[in-house]
């Protein structure tokens, strides 16, 4: 199936993340961001629904989580944190 790209949004949190943490990881999750917004399916085993709140969604990233909620146009980074710290 062929998708379109979807515009990828960033919260002022996510933003932060990514100009703090070293740019081979800021790199490395903006690429499977943009992979996920053009090719939802590719990166299906690492994305999962989060409990408890309708229609967020995480993309796990190496050590990393990415906390989104997703349109049929935008795919909104909600939240960019470590492992650990994610889920708080």
């Amino acid at each position: 199936m062929r998708y379109t790209t979807r515009q990828v949004t960033y919260s002022k949190q996510a933003l932060r993340v990514l100009m703090r943490c070293p740019r081979n990881v800021s790199q490395l999750i903006r690429a499977k961001i943009n992979h996920y917004a053009v090719d939802p399916e590719s990166l299906s085993q690492n994305v999962k629904a989060l409990k408890g709140e309708d229609g967020v969604l995480r993309l796990r990233v190496g050590d990393w989580r990415v906390i989104f909620t997703e349109t049929l146009e935008i795919v909104d980074v909600i939240k960019i944190a470590s492992r650990g710290d994610a889920y708080s």
